[in-house]
Parts: C-alpha cells; structure tokens; sequence
C-alpha cells in the first residue's frame, strides 16, 4: 500500500508539473494577445509593454520545460514575442539575439504547425520580422549605407514578397549601391521591373527609374523599350516623354526625336522641359548640317545644307525663348539659345573674311550682317552668364561675342573670368 501511494503521488508530482508548464504557455499566448490589443489602442502603451515583458518571463518557462518546448504553439509564441521586442529596441546590440531567437522559433513553428492552429502568430511574427528588417535598412539607406540597406529590405522583402513597398526599397537600395558596385544593376533591375507587374501607386515614376537603371547599366534598346511602355500606359507623363527625346538624341535618332518632341509638347505645351528638348534636337540636326555643309563643295548641294541649318537653329531658337517664356531663370536654355544665335553670326563673319580684297562692299555687306548677327545674339549671352556665373561656356559664347564685334578689352576681361574658373590654365 505505501509502494502504490508513493508511485500515485509521483504521478500527480509529474501530472502537476506538465499542467504548470502547459500553464506558462497558456499565460504567454494570453500576456501576448493582451498585447496585440493595448499596442493599438491610444494611451496603452506602457500596459501593452508590461504584457509582452510578461510573455516573454512565460514563454521562457515554456521553452525550457522538455514537456512544452517542443509543441508548435510554445515555438509560434516565442517567434511573435520575441519579434515583437525585437521589432520595438532600436539598440542592434541588444535587438539581434531577440531577432535571432524569433527567426529561429518562426522556421520551427512553420515545420510543425501542420494544421495551422497557430496561424495567427506566425503571421504576426513573420510581420515583427520583416519590421525589425525595414526599419534596420531605413536607418542604413540613410546613413548612405546602401549595400547593408539592400540586405536588410531584401530580408524584409523574402518575409512579404508581394508587399510592394518591400519591392521597391529593395530595389532602390540596390540601385544606389550600384554606383559604387556595378554588381547591384542586376539585384536592382528586376525589383523595379516586377513593381511594374503590381498595383503599386508610383509606377509612372517606376517606369522613369528604370529606363534611368538600364541607361546606366549601357542598355540603351531596355531603356527605350521601358519608356515606350510607360508613355503607353502614361500619356501625360512629361518626365517619360522626355527621357524618350533623349534616348532618341543618344541614338541619333534625330527625325524620330523631333516626331516625339512635338507630339509631347501638344500634350504638354507648358512643360519647359519639352521646349529645352526641342531645341537641343533642333541644334543637333542644324550642326550636322554644318559638318556636312564644310565637306561640300560650292553649288546646290552646298546652299541646301546651309539653308538646312540655319532653318534648325532658327527652330531650335524658337524652341530655346519658349522655354524662357515659361521659366525665365532656365539657365541651360539661355545657355544653349546664345549658342545657337551666334553660331550663324560666326558663319557669317567668317564668310566675310574669305572673301576676296577685291570683294569690299561684299565684305562689308557680310560684316554689317554679322554684326546685326552678333548684336541680337547679345541679350542671351548676357542672361545665361547671369543666370550661371560660373559657367565657362557661357562666357566663352560671351567672349566670342565680344571677338566678333572687335571689342578686345570686355573679350580680355572675360578670358581672364574664365581663367579664374579654370584655375588660371586656361589656353589663350
């Protein structure tokens, strides 16, 4: 009798025990929900804390027993808990062992929880998760870290991979690593071009990254291919129609670009971007003109490709005091217009002087014209050196006014300002 009443109570020691660790698991799924609660609620912060410092003391008494440490639910608890307080101590030092220890109860509970009664938590774990990840790279992408950054939102990506937001800073972080690590153009490439598959609210300015990301990685047809679909998909969107013009230009195809320019400008007709733009391809097709026009020899040819450019360059002058208009503190555009009314002041002048000494009321009828030439070329050569003191070429232009018109004291003093720029190794 005293044998069979000392084995009953070892089994009710033993029974007691289970029930108390089966306690302690219970306690922390109850601390842990009555923190999920009060955290979202104003005012119960401080209570929600002391709920989940309470869950964590439970879970750990769970853990530990051999009973209950390896049930699905204690190792579900202890990935939320422990994700929870990872997500919420901003110290790496201390947060890391709490990640570590929810990341590693997380892939136990996923193997175990076959039937998925512990969904609730291991969801909200994965979330803590991907949390202590996402606010670990914004805080290493803006330290300028950007390498460290892609690893902890590609972390945080892999944890939620249809989150938009998830693919996209994984994706920009990769790209500005890329400046000083070519190897990220192909980490960065394809997040941007699966945001383009989903709903995410800023794929107009997507497509313009992207097209930015292949120009960068030399992949001119990618980068035309990506415009072209988000012009399709973004009729107004300027930036894109722009950066169309441009690979155009890069590729010389100057027709093609004219072609987009004045189908962007009917869309758009007050964006100076558009106007700077057609002048730039206006400019262009007027100095292949020019190139070709020193090759040619005198006759039909010759006065055809001489009309050819300076009709370009009277459009893109046109083009270039439109975006003025708009914006009359545009630098490039003031820059860009004094190049391509002095430039036929230059022909001219220069046509002058090779005439023949025999020629002189020809000469002086090519010099008048040059000066006139000159003289209404002045007023924006003078802007765009206001407009961007330090710019050499916009005192070159400047200078080359005052060439032009024989004043050699304002064309001294002007070299002298470009010297300065150029730490005085400028050539004469």
């Amino acid at each position: 009798m005293k044998i069979k009443f000392l084995m009953a109570g070892l089994l009710a020691f033993a029974s007691a025990t289970v029930f108390a660790q089966k306690g302690e698991l219970k306690t922390a799924k109850e601390e842990y929900d009555k923190y999920e609660s009060l955290r979202q609620t104003a005012g119960m912060q401080t209570l929600a804390g002391g709920s989940l410092t309470n869950a964590k003391t439970a879970i750990d008494k769970a853990a530990a027993h051999e009973k209950t440490a390896t049930l699905p639910q204690t190792y579900a608890v202890k990935a939320a808990v422990y994700g929870a307080l990872a997500a919420q101590d901003s110290v790496e030092a201390t947060a890391m062992p709490l990640l570590t220890a929810a990341e590693e109860a997380l892939k136990k509970a996923k193997e175990l929880d076959t039937k998925g009664d512990n969904k609730p938590e291991i969801e909200n774990a994965g979330r803590y998760i991907a949390q202590f990840n996402l606010n670990s790279g914004v805080k290493q992408y803006q330290g300028g870290k950007y390498d460290v950054a892609y690893n902890y939102f590609d972390k945080y990506r892999q944890i939620l991979p249809e989150d938009t937001n998830a693919i996209y800073y994984t994706g920009l972080s990769a790209a500005n690593a890329s400046s000083t690590d070519p190897k990220y153009f192909a980490l960065a490439i394809p997040h941007y071009t699966k945001l383009l598959t989903t709903k995410y609210s800023k794929n107009d300015d997507i497509y313009y990254e992207l097209s930015t990301l292949h120009l960068m990685n030399k992949d001119t047809a990618s980068a035309l291919k990506t415009v072209a679909e988000g012009i399709a998909k973004f009729p107004t969107k300027s930036n894109l129609r722009s950066r169309e013009i441009e690979i155009n230009l890069i590729q010389g195809k100057e027709a093609e670009a004219i072609t987009k320019i004045e189908s962007a400008i009917a869309n758009d007709p007050k964006n100076k971007a558009l106007y700077y733009y057609a002048g730039i391809t206006y400019a262009k097709v007027g100095d292949v003109a020019g190139q070709q026009l020193k090759k040619t020899k005198a006759g039909a040819a010759k006065t055809a490709l001489a009309q050819k450019k300076q009709e370009n360059f009277d459009k893109a002058a046109t083009a270039y005091k439109k975006a003025l208009e708009i914006d009359p503190n545009y630098a490039d555009a003031a820059l860009n217009l004094g190049y391509v009314l002095i430039n036929p002041a230059i022909d001219t002048y220069n046509a002058a002087n090779q005439l023949p000494t025999n020629q002189q009321k020809e000469y002086e009828a090519g010099m008048a014209k040059a000066n006139k030439q000159f003289d209404a070329a002045l007023p924006y050569l003078q802007k765009a050196v206001e407009l961007n003191p330090k710019s050499p070429e916009a005192l070159t232009n400047l200078k080359t006014y005052y060439l032009g018109k024989k004043d050699v004291a304002n064309a001294n003093k002007t070299q002298k300002q470009i010297e300065a720029l150029q730490g005085g190794n400028s050539p004469k």
